[in-house]
């Protein structure tokens, strides 16, 4: 369980900087 929990943080996370690099770009 803590396995999926990180895994969907980590996924969180990656979303979040994409959309932060879009912005800028």
């Amino acid at each position: 369980m803590f396995l999926i929990d990180m895994l969907i943080s980590l996924i969180f996370f990656f979303l979040l900087i994409i959309c932060v690099l879009v912005g800028v770009a």
